[in-house]
């Protein structure tokens, strides 16, 4: 045996030795995809009944949201009747109102004008009648 029968057989044995230690992994991962193709047949099989109950959801929901639009429709026509109303009631009641609590607010300045003016006359009263005291 030559030394090159000896390093020919040197690689041989790492080269046997290296496909050893790569086909574990290989094994391994071969099991893993086996498991991720089942993993994918089962969800497969287990989503039809899944979207079929998502559509009947869908189904469901879309119902109500019809309902609700009609239930929106009818809280913008009343709003849009006291929104009028209310126009009305400004239009009719609201100048007179205000007329109305103008004069009283004037009545009730000119009554405590009249009554500060009638206490400041007494105050200048008392104070001659005191002024002639001490004379």
């Amino acid at each position: 045996m030559s030394a090159g029968q000896i390093a020919a057989l040197i690689a041989a044995g790492a080269f046997v030795l290296l496909v050893l230690l790569l086909a574990i992994p290989l094994i391994k991962l071969g099991r893993t995809l086996d498991e991720a193709t089942i993993a994918i047949r089962k969800a497969h099989t287990n989503s039809d009944p899944l979207f079929r109950e998502a559509n009947t959801s869908l189904t469901h929901v879309n119902t109500q949201l019809e309902r609700v639009d009609g239930i929106t429709s009818n809280a913008q026509s009343v709003t849009g009747n006291v929104s009028a109303l209310s126009s009305v009631f400004t239009a009719t009641l609201g100048g007179p109102l205000v007329k109305t609590a103008a004069f009283s607010y004037g009545v009730s300045k000119a009554i405590k004008a009249r009554k500060a003016a009638k206490a400041d006359g007494d105050g200048k009263h008392t104070r001659r009648k005191r002024r002639g005291v001490r004379k």
